[in-house]
């Protein structure tokens, strides 16, 4: 019975591989030969040793360094820098510091804008980059897969994006006996000259994990009993998903579909279990996504494709239709499965997935740390991890079904039950505006720039219609002057509230923004300022609230406005090849994010992460990204 849906779970995780993934282009690798190495042949649980990662690139050819490297404007516009991304397997216990990549050198690179071939710092030649790895106590023998991605050029063309992938066997032998020394050669001693032994001493940092909840934060260690902490945090913030603006409004729904059976405890059970399936199966297919899908690293990426959008739209509207009675014109049988409002296993397991996708464009406290984290670990911990914010996000409704006491004193025939069917039917109608309006401003925007924001105002409308029902309908149906007032005052209030987020997700704000692009990023870099980085999109109902109440507060935009600070917004709600460039660079996995560098940082421009905060924290971030430096007075105050 549920062959329709699993092959929907299925075809999103092939819609995804063929909108995000990029394939190796066979031509690079003809560029470029790739070797990776242990120091040693063998080695004993406990030990601290190198990989050295060869590039032996063909004369002529190089590729473009790590995303530290400063290049020249116009290339870093478009240049695919390099990456170099490990996974060891469980039976090493092995952490893995930062790579330490090759010293970049000067070569001959063709100009975007003239074509003309000028000088930019790249890897060519043969380069070295070391993986610092440290085996745990009880380590055994395996592997580490490292995945190298890189754009090969000469000094005329690019080449597109390649991926090399190279297993590298870890041999793990006993360590010698009490008192007898240990002897070892470096199975290639020139290859390891230039590897920093200083390099070890970054695994604690990269290690921690940071979490947030407005101000307060701690860190966790995700290794040993930390893992089990970091998964249970992650079914806490699936779990908080359930209250946020992108899915508290359905939530009505389903339970005013499950009253009707509520006299049938089997039935309600089976119903509210399909449905807390489909939205594990949700979180399980963005997990299994992440996991396999080379290109596809984090949830803002979905509505990033405007037909992802356009299509949640879509099936919205279609829910909306039988909500609202139309289904009594002839319409493919498929549409009726997805009407909420029968209680049907197909339309459980359906509203269970377009569950989990409506969360989406939201993220809960938690869940951002946990499923950027994730998304950088093996496969195994990763797919783990979404599946637990898909649990944690379930667990309302399998509780709710389990007891349907809870929910039988709820209308389920009358003109009551009608009219509540009727009137979230206008508002599912006017969220399917909202979704069709993203995709649609998203494909006529231009990348980095702002959208259009008409379509909210259309979505208000709609929803604002769906009020107005509520109260004309309460007048016919009853004479109780307590439920008219009481009804007619409640559509006010959420007609007033809705006006006012509308007014403030629409309004640009105070801030005078400079829209990201790589090479305004390098120059105020270069100039010395603080640089806060604002991760946001307008379909990120969290983005727009946190700017709405702590960036537009009045000494926020005067601290963001003051010299020697640049706002700078990178506005992913249309395809933004260098702003999502950039969210990966800093190991992050959905937005809001907001980052802050500076020339007071340690190390300096290194970026301080926030994806929830207060007026207090932006302030001591910018406090602390300005250290003791000046604020640069002789040059212009804006990039």
């Amino acid at each position: 019975m549920l062959t329709r849906w699993a092959l929907l779970v299925s075809l999103l995780i092939c819609w995804l591989a063929a909108a995000t993934a990029t394939a190796a282009q066979p031509g690079a690798l003809a560029k470029v030969k790739f070797r990776a190495l242990p120091i040693y042949a063998a080695v004993s649980p406990g030990d601290k040793f190198p990989i050295a990662l060869v590039m032996e690139f063909q004369e002529g050819w190089h590729a473009w360094p790590a995303a530290e490297v400063q290049l020249p404007p116009d290339i870093a516009e478009f240049a695919i820098r390099t990456e170099v991304k490990a996974q060891a397997e469980l039976s090493l216990q092995a952490t893995l510091s930062p790579v330490q990549f090759p010293k970049a050198k000067l070569s001959f690179v063709a100009s975007p804008s003239t074509g003309e071939p000028i000088q930019a710092l790249t890897y060519g030649g043969t380069s070295i980059a070391y993986l610092p790895v440290t085996l745990g106590p009880d380590a055994k023998s395996g592997s580490i897969q490292i995945e190298v991605i890189y754009q090969a050029c000469d000094d005329k063309t690019c080449l597109m994006r390649a991926v090399e992938k190279i297993d590298v066997p870890i041999n793990v032998v006993p360590p010698p006996p009490a008192g007898a020394a240990a002897s070892r050669t470096p199975a290639e001693p020139a290859l390891f000259a230039g590897f920093d032994e200083s390099s070890f001493s970054k695994t604690a940092a990269a290690a921690s994990i940071n979490f947030q909840l407005f101000g307060w934060s701690f860190n966790l260690d995700p290794s040993g009993a930390g893992l089990a902490i970091l998964i249970l945090l992650a079914a806490l913030g699936g779990l908080l998903l359930n209250f946020t603006p992108c899915v508290l409004p359905v939530i009505p729904i389903k339970i005013m579909s499950l009253a009707h059976v509520a006299g049938d405890r089997s039935r309600v059970l089976l119903l509210g279990s399909v449905m807390s399936l489909g939205v594990v199966a949700f979180w399980l297919a963005i997990g299994v996504a992440i996991a396999s899908i080379t290109g596809f690293k984090n949830i803002s990426q979905l509505f990033q494709t405007p037909w992802f959008a356009i299509g949640v739209g879509l099936f919205m509207l279609a829910m909306s239709v039988g909500m609202l009675g139309a289904y009594v014109i002839n319409l493919p049988s498929w549409i009726y499965a997805i009407d909420p409002s029968r209680e049907s296993v197909k339309g459980s397991f359906g509203f269970g997935l377009m569950t989990g996708v409506l969360s989406t464009p939201c993220t809960a406290p938690f869940m951002g740390a946990a499923a950027a984290w994730a998304a950088t670990q093996a496969p195994y911990i990763t797919i783990a991890t979404f599946a637990s914010i898909g649990v944690g996000m379930a667990l309302p409704y399998l509780l709710l079904s389990a007891n349907p006491n809870w929910i039988k004193k709820l209308p389920k025939t009358g003109p009551g039950s009608e009219l509540l069917k009727q009137v979230m039917g206008i508002f599912i109608l006017a969220v399917a505006s909202f979704f069709l309006g993203i995709g649609l401003a998203s494909l006529l925007a231009e990348p980095g720039q702002p959208a259009s924001l008409l379509y909210w105002w259309v979505t208000f409308a709609l929803a604002a219609a769906g009020a107005l029902w509520l109260v004309v309908r309460i007048f016919a149906i009853s004479k109780s002057p307590v439920k008219r007032v009481g009804f007619t005052l409640a559509a006010t209030a959420v007609t007033a509230g809705l006006f006012l987020i509308t007014q403030q997700f629409t309004d640009r704000g105070p801030i005078k923004w400079v829209y990201y692009t790589p090479a305004k990023f390098d120059e105020a870099k270069a100039a010395g300022r603080v640089i806060v980085l604002d991760f946001t999109a307008d379909w990120c109902l969290n983005c727009k609230a946190l700017e709405a109440t702590v960036l537009r507060r009045p000494e926020v935009v005067a601290l963001l406005e003051s010299p020697g600070v640049v706002a700078m917004k990178v506005d992913l709600t249309a395809d933004n090849p260098d702003g999502a460039t950039k969210l990966r660079s800093l190991d992050w996995v959905g937005i809001p994010l907001l980052a802050v560098f500076g020339p007071g940082n340690d190390p300096p421009y290194k970026p301080l992460k926030f994806d929830t905060y207060t007026p207090t924290v932006v302030s001591d971030a910018i406090a602390s990204a300005r250290g003791s430096a000046a604020p640069p007075t002789d040059v212009p105050d804006k990039p």
